[in-house]
C-alpha cells in the first residue's frame, strides 16, 4: 500500500482528486441545500444611489401569499444588531485613525448605493418572496449622489454626514524628504496620471446563504459561498451578534469561485442567521446575476500620478506615487489595508529604486463597496511600476528590457524602502527565457510582417513581484490587522493506516485535495486516496484564516507539514518500542520504519495499528492514538515572480486589438503539482487580460446608476479573445522560511498580464504618437487614441 520511491508525489501532474465530482455533477454548493422547513428571503434594494427613507410601509407585503415576515433596519436596529466590521485599522499621516462609518446590516434612514438592502422578505417559496416584495411601499427623498474617485474629495454631497470631504484616510509610507531630495537630482523624470479601472467580480456561482436556528441549544448552522467560514464566524459572532463562537457553525460548502470576493462578511449573512432565530426556520438566499453585479464587492478603481527619477545612465533614483482609492459606499471587511498595506509596500517591485513614497487617499462614494479582488493592491501596484518603467525606457530611448536588467535587486536578502524584505530571488533568468520563449530577437520582422498587411505590431514587457501567505501577525498587527494571519493543520491518522486532515484553508477551485493530498501522502508513504482533505466546517476544523492572498500551501501547507513532523517523532518512537530499539535509531522513509544498518522494519499502517489497539505499546511513556495539530505563523511573506511579454496586432481602421502571443515565466520556489500551478497561472492572465482590454464597473455620474449591471453590459473576455498562452515555471528560488520552499502562484497572471498588455498596445501605437493609454483598452479607446494622435 506503500508508494515506491519511485512515484514521488511531490512535484507529479496528478490530477485533482476533486474534478470526478465536479464533472459529473456531484458538488454540493450552498444553493444545493434544502433544510427541513425551508424558506426563502429576497431582498427589495434602493433604486436610488443616494436617498433618505422617508417611511416604509409593508402592511400590503405582509398580507401577500406564503409570507413568513418583512424585516426592516428597524427591526434590527431593536435587536441592537451592530453594523458590519471593518477587519484593518489604518491611520492617516497625521496619526488620526481612519473614518469608520456604520456599515448597517440593512438600511436604517439612508440608502447610499444603489443595490443597499432596504427590507428582507421571507416566504415559502422564492417567488413568494419576490412577489411580495413589490408590494412594499419605500417613500424615498432622493439625494445627490457622489461617484466618482476623483471628485469625492471636493465633492458638495457627503455620503456620511461626519466623514468630512468623505475622505476615510490619508495614508502616507515611505520616506518623503528622500525621495523629494532624489527627484531634485534627476536627469530625466517620467510622469504617468493611471486609472485601474473598477472591476466586478464574476465566479460561476453566486453568493449564497442557507441559516438556521436550533432552539434546542440556542444554536445557528450556516451554509454559506465564502473563503474563510473561521473568519466570517469571528466577524459576524463576536462583533455584530455578540454570540459565542460555540453557538455559531459556518459551513463553507464547495463554492464556485471566488477571487476573493467571497472573503468578506456579506450583509446578507448577517441578516439570514438573525432571521433564522426570529422566525424560527431556516432561511435560504441565492443572489441572482444582476445582485452579484450590484452589490458583490468590487475590484481596483484607483486614481494615481506616478512619477520615476531617473539619472542619466537610466539608473532609478526614487518613485513617488499619490493614489486615490475608491472604497465605495462602506468598509468593506479588508477594503482598508489593500490600496495601502497591499500596494504601497510592493511598489519597489524588482527593482533597487533608493526611495519611494507613496501617499494614498481613500474616499467614499455612492456606489458598491471595494475590497479585494485576484491579486487586491498587487496588480495596482505592478501596474503603476511597469508602466513607468516601460515608459522611461521609450522616453529615453533605452531597450525597455535593458533598462530593467540595469535595475535589478541583485543581492538577497534586500530591504526595499518600503518595508517588505525579500529573502531570495533571481530575476535575469526569468527575464532572459521569457525573451527567448517568446522569440523576442524575430520581432522586428514580424512586426515588419504585420506593417506590410496594414496593422500595427507592439512588443510590451512586464516584471511583477508580489508578496503572498500575509504574515507575520505580529507585524501584520502593527500595521492595523484585526486578527492573527497564522493556519492550522490537523493530521488524524485512522488505526487502518488512512489520514484525514483538517486545514483551516478553504478551496474554492485551487485543488487542496490534491495537492494537499500530495504532501502528507509523500511524507507518509501512502496512495493519494488513503488521505482525506477536511476544510471549510468550523465545527470539524480547528480555527483557521481561510484562503487569499496565495497562502494556501505556503501558510496552510506549511502547518500541516509541521503536524506532520509531530506524527513522525511519535511514530518513531512507537516504531522504536516495537522494534525494541531507541528511537534516535529509528530511519522512515516511504511509509517504512526500519532500524538503521539493518533490515529490521515496521510499516506506518502496523505503528498506527499498534497506536490504536496498544496492546505493545509504551504506555508508560505515550499516550494512545495518534493524531496532532500544528498552528503556523510566517516569519515573513514569500516573494513570487516572473516576467511577462505579450505581442499584440492592431487594426488601425477599427481600433480592434488582438494578442497574437502571451508569454509567461514565473518564479513559485518549489512546485507540487505543475499542472495546477499552470492551470492558475491561466486563470490569472484571462482575469489580467480581461482588465486590460475589456472589463469595466461604470456608474452614470449624475444618477449613481450602474451602468454595466449584465453581461449586455460588462464585457467579460471569451476564449476568442485570448491567445494560447506560453507558460513555463523557472527553475525558481525556494523560499527561504516555510518547510515546503513554496511561495503561491493563483494571483501571478492577474498581477503580471495587465501591464504586459497595454506596454505593448502603446509600442504598437507609438509610431502614430501614441504615449498612453487607459485600461480597459477596448476597440473603440483604442481607435479614439489612434485619431487624437493623426494629425
Amino acid at each position: 500500500m506503500n508508494a515506491p520511491e519511485s512515484q514521488r508525489l511531490v512535484g507529479a501532474p496528478v490530477k485533482r482528486k476533486e474534478d470526478y465530482r465536479f464533472l459529473t455533477g456531484n458538488g454540493q454548493y450552498t444553493d444545493d441545500i434544502v433544510l427541513p422547513q425551508q424558506s426563502y428571503a429576497y431582498f427589495l434594494r434602493s433604486p436610488h444611489a443616494h436617498a433618505r427613507i422617508r417611511s416604509i410601509d409593508k402592511t400590503e407585503a405582509l398580507a401577500a401569499p406564503g409570507v413568513i415576515a418583512v424585516l426592516t433596519g428597524d427591526e434590527l436596529a431593536a435587536d441592537k444588531v451592530g453594523g458590519l466590521p471593518c477587519g484593518w485599522l489604518i491611520h492617516s499621516i497625521d496619526g488620526s485613525p481612519m473614518k469608520e462609518p456604520p456599515h448597517p446590516v440593512i438600511a436604517h434612514d439612508k440608502v447610499r448605493h444603489v443595490g443597499d438592502q432596504v427590507a428582507l422578505v421571507i416566504a415559502e417559496t422564492l417567488q413568494q418572496a419576490r412577489d411580495a416584495a413589490e408590494k412594499i411601499d419605500v417613500d424615498y427623498e432622493e439625494l445627490p449622489a457622489v461617484v466618482s474617485a476623483a471628485d469625492a474629495a471636493k465633492a458638495s454631497t457627503l455620503v456620511h454626514d461626519d466623514v468630512p470631504a468623505n475622505t476615510c484616510y490619508t495614508w502616507g509610507h515611505g520616506d518623503k524628504a528622500a525621495t523629494d531630495a532624489a527627484f531634485a537630482k534627476a536627469a530625466h523624470v517620467t510622469t504617468l496620471d493611471i486609472v485601474n479601472n473598477r472591476l466586478i467580480p464574476n465566479a460561476i456561482e453566486p453568493r449564497a446563504v442557507n441559516a438556521s436556528y436550533t432552539r434546542q441549544d440556542d444554536s445557528y448552522t450556516v451554509y454559506v459561498a465564502n473563503q474563510n467560514p473561521h473568519v466570517e464566524r469571528l466577524l459576524m459572532g463576536a462583533f455584530v451578534l455578540g454570540l459565542p463562537e460555540s453557538r455559531l457553525r459556518i459551513i463553507a460548502p464547495d463554492v464556485g469561485g471566488g477571487f476573493g470576493s467571497k472573503i468578506f462578511l456579506y450583509p446578507e449573512d448577517v441578516a439570514l442567521t438573525w432571521a433564522s432565530k426570529k422566525i424560527g426556520r431556516p432561511v435560504k438566499w441565492t443572489a441572482d446575476r444582476s445582485e452579484s453585479f450590484l452589490t458583490d464587492a468590487h475590484g481596483r478603481d484607483h486614481v494615481t500620478r506616478a512619477e520615476l527619477a531617473l539619472d542619466a545612465d537610466g539608473k532609478f533614483l526614487a518613485m513617488r506615487v499619490h493614489t486615490t482609492a475608491n472604497m465605495g459606499a462602506y468598509l468593506s471587511t479588508f477594503a482598508s489595508s489593500v490600496p495601502t498595506i497591499l500596494y504601497a509596500t510592493l511598489l519597489a517591485g524588482q527593482y533597487a529604486t533608493p526611495a519611494i513614497y507613496a501617499e494614498v487617499q481613500a474616499v467614499f462614494t455612492n456606489t458598491a463597496p471595494v475590497d479585494a479582488y485576484r491579486g487586491a493592491g498587487r496588480p495596482e501596484a505592478t501596474y503603476v511600476v511597469e508602466r513607468l518603467v516601460e515608459t522611461a525606457a521609450h522616453e529615453m530611448k533605452i531597450d525597455p528590457a535593458e533598462l530593467r536588467r540595469k535595475n535589478f535587486i541583485r543581492q538577497f536578502p534586500y530591504a526595499t524602502p518600503v518595508g517588505l524584505t525579500y529573502d531570495t530571488g533571481d530575476y535575469e533568468p526569468c527575464l532572459a527565457r521569457a525573451q527567448e520563449l517568446a522569440d523576442v530577437k524575430g520581432f522586428p520582422a514580424r512586426r515588419d510582417e504585420a506593417k506590410q498587411r496594414g496593422k500595427l505590431r507592439g512588443l510590451g514587457y512586464s516584471c511583477y513581484i508580489e508578496a503572498c501567505g500575509l504574515a507575520p501577525s505580529n507585524i501584520a498587527g502593527a500595521l492595523g490587522a484585526r486578527a492573527g494571519l497564522f493556519e492550522v493543520g490537523e493530521i488524524r491518522v485512522h488505526p487502518t493506516g488512512t489520514v484525514t486532515v483538517f486545514t483551516g484553508s478553504h478551496s474554492h477551485g485551487q485543488g487542496h485535495e490534491t495537492t494537499f493530498a500530495q504532501v502528507v501522502a509523500d511524507r507518509l508513504g501512502l496512495q493519494l486516496d488513503q488521505v482525506e482533505i477536511v476544510h471549510g466546517d468550523t465545527g470539524r476544523v480547528p480555527f483557521g484564516m481561510g484562503t487569499y492572498g496565495s497562502r494556501s500551501l505556503a501558510v496552510g501547507g506549511s502547518a500541516i507539514v509541521k503536524a506532520l513532523d509531530k506524527i513522525e517523532a511519535k511514530a518513531k518512537k512507537i516504531a522504536a518500542h516495537l522494534l525494541e530499539a531507541a528511537d534516535t535509531d529509528i530511519e522512515f522513509s516511504n511509509g517504512v520504519f526500519r532500524v538503521a544498518g539493518t533490515d529490521r522494519t515496521k510499516t506506518f499502517g502496523e505503528v498506527a495499528l499498534s497506536a490504536y489497539v496498544p496492546h505493545n505499546y509504551p504506555l508508560d511513556k505515550l499516550e494512545p492514538g495518534l493524531n496532532e495539530n500544528a498552528f503556523y505563523d510566517p516569519t515573513n511573506f514569500t516573494y513570487p515572480s516572473g516576467a511577462y511579454v505579450c505581442e499584440v496586432e492592431v487594426d488601425p481602421d477599427t481600433g480592434e486589438s488582438q494578442v497574437v502571443k502571451f508569454t509567461a515565466v514565473d518564479d513559485f520556489g518549489n512546485i507540487i503539482n505543475p499542472m495546477i500551478v499552470e492551470g492558475q497561472v491561466h486563470g490569472g492572465i484571462g482575469q489580467g487580460l480581461g482588465q486590460a482590454m475589456l472589463e469595466q464597473c461604470v456608474y452614470d455620474n449624475d444618477s449613481g446608476q450602474l451602468l454595466t449591471g449584465s453581461y449586455m453590459d460588462y464585457a467579460m473576455p471569451r476564449a476568442g479573445d485570448l491567445p494560447d498562452f506560453t507558460v513555463e515555471t523557472a527553475t525558481g528560488t525556494p523560499c527561504t522560511h516555510n518547510p515546503l520552499g513554496v511561495k503561491g502562484c493563483g494571483e501571478a497572471g492577474a498581477i503580471g498580464s495587465p501591464p504586459a498588455f497595454i506596454n505593448a498596445l502603446v509600442d504598437a501605437l507609438s509610431p502614430l504618437g501614441v504615449k498612453d493609454i487607459q485600461m480597459p483598452a477596448t476597440p473603440h479607446r483604442v481607435w479614439q487614441a489612434i485619431q487624437a494622435a493623426r494629425p
